[in-house]
């Protein structure tokens, strides 16, 4: 059995199809430019080129030295590295203050021991001490040293004498031990460890090193 459609309904059902696409397409607008965007871009104001520098018309100034005037002030010399022309102007360059506990000890020492001795023989008894901080045989300080039992007579009951500060020979004994602390002059018995005076004569069986003054030295 065939079925037919009349040809008018077909189209009408074409011819509505194609209205309803239409409705459901968006329309676009078309973009127009106004005239006066035109010309405000054709009225853009243009900015000149830079000129091109020619490297010939370029002129630099002349160097010119700096000079800086530096002044050297020279070293000012104090008693602890000055080079005396003998121990007489070594000791009498020097303070006869005390401000340090070791540095009496050795002044109680060289008062002790030597006063009344030559420079030189006062300086080698405040050597002696000084030596025997350093031997690995005595005490480490001076103190010690001086205090030791048994090694010098004027020590009573590990204590040191007082001295009347006004004494010269005190002020000599604390300028000798003060260039002997600060090395300014050579001893004359180097290295000694030992003294004793002149008219003994002890049995130590140690290497003399020098005689000065009322003094024998060995070591």
């Amino acid at each position: 059995m065939k079925f037919g459609f009349p040809t008018a309904t077909i189209a009408a059902v074409t011819f509505l199809a194609g209205v309803a696409a239409g409705l459901a397409s968006p329309v676009l607008a078309e973009e127009t430019v106004s005239p006066t965007s035109l010309n405000n871009l054709s009225a853009a104001p243009k900015v000149p080129a830079t000129p091109a520098v020619s490297t010939s018309a370029v002129q630099f100034a002349p160097q010119t030295e700096i000079v800086q005037d530096v002044t050297v002030t020279p070293a000012i010399a104090t008693t602890d590295d000055a080079d005396f022309s003998s121990l007489d102007a070594a000791v009498a360059a020097q303070s006869a203050t005390i401000d340090d506990e070791e540095l009496n000890c050795l002044a109680v020492g060289v008062y002790y021991e030597s006063k009344g001795e030559p420079l030189a023989g006062q300086l080698a008894v405040a050597d002696v001490i000084l030596n025997r901080t350093t031997s690995g045989r005595f005490p480490a300080s001076i103190c010690s040293v001086v205090k030791q039992p048994g090694q010098f007579s004027f020590v009573k009951g590990g204590k040191l004498p007082q001295v009347d500060p006004g004494r010269r020979a005190w002020k000599t004994a604390v300028a000798i031990a003060r260039v002997a602390a600060k090395d300014l002059w050579d001893s004359p018995a180097k290295n000694a460890l030992y003294f004793h005076a002149r008219h003994l004569s002890p049995n130590w069986g140690k290497a003399r090193v020098a005689s000065v003054g009322n003094h024998v030295f060995y070591r």
